[in-house]
């Protein structure tokens, strides 16, 4: 059975984005950026939402050719597309980079995932990922804080049906005070 990992760079008052979707508050530093490569190097198999996925696809598809990009974005850039990805959407037609669609029950296709062999599955996306909370579905929160209130926007976590007991398994502090927060559900 697959593991299922939701972490994302979230602010201090709770939102992966501010209002209009503004998240330029997450900008990484270095340190930081090399985590998320690693992190992401050790998922067999990313999950998406549609708004995420469009935000990611407009970049890193190219993200290596960019006259500034650091060996760590390049090589982002590179596991990106090689890692194999599903995006769940029912308002998009068609998806490239290693990329497989899927329009029907989200929940009913993660829980297919999860029963698979395989690797760590990692999701992305507020609405996506508060599907697979309230279905119980997440072995693993990674919130990645940054020192700022934006005050409103998209939340990282949605409103449940009932409580999710968690185990804190790991803490880490980059620089200009971003702390990591790593919690497995406890089953």
């Amino acid at each position: 059975m697959r593991k299922l990992i939701f972490g994302m760079n979230v602010t201090l008052d709770g939102y992966i984005a501010a209002p209009g979707d503004d998240i330029s508050w997450g900008g990484p530093s270095d340190e930081l950026f090399g985590w998320w490569l690693d992190r992401e190097r050790a998922i067999d198999l990313s999950l998406y939402g549609r708004k995420l996925w469009e935000t990611m696809s407009s970049y890193w598809p190219t993200g290596d050719q960019q006259p500034d990009a650091t060996p760590a974005q390049v090589e982002y850039a590179r596991n990106w597309r090689d890692t194999p990805k599903v995006v769940f959407s029912s308002t998009i037609d068609e998806v490239g980079w290693n990329t497989r669609l899927v329009t029907g029950d989200a929940v009913a296709e993660i829980t297919r995932l999860k029963a698979e062999d395989g690797g760590p599955m990692g999701i992305c996306g507020a609405t996506l990922a508060g599907a697979a909370m309230r279905a119980g579905l997440i072995d693993e929160y990674v919130l990645v804080t940054h020192p700022v209130l934006v005050g409103g926007g998209t939340p990282f976590f949605t409103a449940l049906d009932s409580w999710v007991n968690l185990d804190l398994v790991e803490t880490r502090t980059f620089s200009g005070g971003v702390v990591l927060t790593r919690y497995e559900t406890r089953r």
